[in-house]
């Protein structure tokens, strides 16, 4: 009935509507349970079912797994789908150097340094520029590179062991500074020197297996070794070549299989050979015969030969010399005499030192007294290799030629930096 503009129920329709809503909500509950109750016996008579079939199980199992290789499975061999991230708390000093590019210097004393490339800017070839570093009277830059600060440096000892040193381990300094004694910064033994600096850079930085670093010793013998093996850095250093009693290394190159490799002895003769002559040794191998040397004499340099253009500077202990093009030294095989790179007599006595060299290089002569001669390799006549030279040093009394050293880096105009960086950068004239 309505009251006040409401309907309003009796207690009686109340009381039905109320009844007839909990009948038929009982009757569903019902009706779900007895169908819950009836799945849940299905479904354990089919479990039963299951582990009483052998067969059913394997089947079973196969299509799990093809279903979980087809969700999670790789998308190509060796790819990841899980990054692992590095805790930064396992963060190393090596982590926090920012990949910068720098110019590495190495003077003759072996002080080491770096410089930032981006210190130095580009100038037309010919221009003035400014030397990289700062050195005695009796200092010069003997090796000149450009590499990434993440880079790697091998260091190869006259005792046949190979020392590492990341780039941005070396110290920076300005460009008036020296730098660091390289010796300083290695657990060398008693008597033990780095002699030969080799940077990995651009195709050697990944340490790839197709490429070697190939070692002479002073008793003629060579060994190539895969680069991959010099991937494990260790700070005590680690044998690159085992040396007979009385040995030692005395070159060491960076190849990629395919060069030439020539030997010289203090006799006066050269070996040019295919470095495939030389099949690859581990690192405790000993190597093979290069060079078939007579009683008394040693292997003084190794050279690379990579450009036919170039040539090859001798010089002997009595201040004689000459330069010869590199096109006359034929390839032969390896563990022969060789061939007369320049003539051994009572005039020249042995040879002291061999070396690649351009026109429009410079070189710096050096006496057993301490004395210093800097010239140009233009200035030194071009002659054929069965020839005895030209003087290259007037010596005093008693003083003898000890060796002869490439200028990497020309003072003068400072040109070496953009050809070791492929651009012609120099330094900034303010810097």
């Amino acid at each position: 009935m309505q009251s006040d503009g409401l309907y309003r129920l009796s207690e009686d329709q109340a009381g039905e509507i109320l009844q007839m809503r909990l009948q038929r909500l009982t009757g569903l509950e019902q009706d779900k349970i007895i169908s819950e109750y009836k799945d849940v016996m299905a479904q354990i008579a089919d479990l039963l079912n299951i582990l009483a079939t052998p067969t059913r199980v394997t089947t079973i199992i196969a299509s799990e797994l093809a279903a979980i290789k087809q969700e999670f499975g790789q998308t190509k061999v060796g790819a990841r789908r899980s990054h692992i991230e590095h805790n930064a708390q396992d963060l190393g000093t090596e982590d926090l150097i920012t990949p910068t590019d720098m110019v590495v210097t190495l003077s003759h004393t072996g002080y080491i340094k770096s410089q930032a490339l981006s210190e130095y800017r580009a100038q037309k070839r010919g221009g003035r520029g400014k030397q990289a570093t700062q050195t005695k009277e009796d200092d010069w830059i003997e090796q000149l590179f450009i590499a990434n600060t993440h880079d790697y440096i091998l260091c190869f000892t006259n005792r046949g062991r190979v020392y590492w040193l990341k780039v941005w381990e070396v110290p920076q300094g300005s460009r008036n500074s020296r730098g660091r004694p390289i010796v300083n910064m290695f657990p060398l033994q008693q008597g033990e020197k780095v002699n030969v600096v080799l940077p990995l850079t651009n195709s050697f930085r990944s340490f790839p297996p197709d490429h070697y670093v190939f070692m002479a010793t002073a008793q003629g013998t060579v060994k190539k070794t895969a680069l991959d093996e010099f991937s494990n850095p260790r700070k005590a250093g680690i044998i690159a070549v085992d040396l007979d009693p009385g040995d030692f290394l005395i070159g060491a190159a960076l190849t990629d299989g395919h060069h030439d490799v020539m030997l010289f002895s203090d006799g006066g003769k050269a070996v040019r050979f295919d470095e495939d002559d030389v099949r690859p040794m581990g690192r405790t191998a000993r190597g093979v015969r290069g060079m078939m040397l007579d009683h008394g004499q040693s292997v003084i340099a190794m050279l690379v030969a990579e450009d036919e253009t170039q040539s090859v500077l001798t010089a002997t202990e009595r201040g004689f010399g000459k330069r010869t093009s590199i096109t006359e030294y034929t390839r032969h095989g390896r563990g022969t005499k060789g061939m007369i790179a320049i003539q051994q007599s009572e005039r020249n006595g042995k040879v002291v030192a061999a070396t690649l060299v351009h026109p429009d290089d410079e070189i710096m002569l050096i006496t057993d007294k301490g004395v210093l001669v800097r010239t140009r390799v233009s200035e030194i006549r071009a002659l054929g290799r069965a020839t005895q030279g030209v003087t290259l040093i007037a010596l005093d009394d008693g003083s003898t030629l000890c060796g002869v050293q490439r200028i990497v880096e020309n003072d003068a105009n400072g040109d070496a930096v953009g050809d070791a960086a492929g651009d012609e950068v120099l330094p900034e004239e303010n810097a």
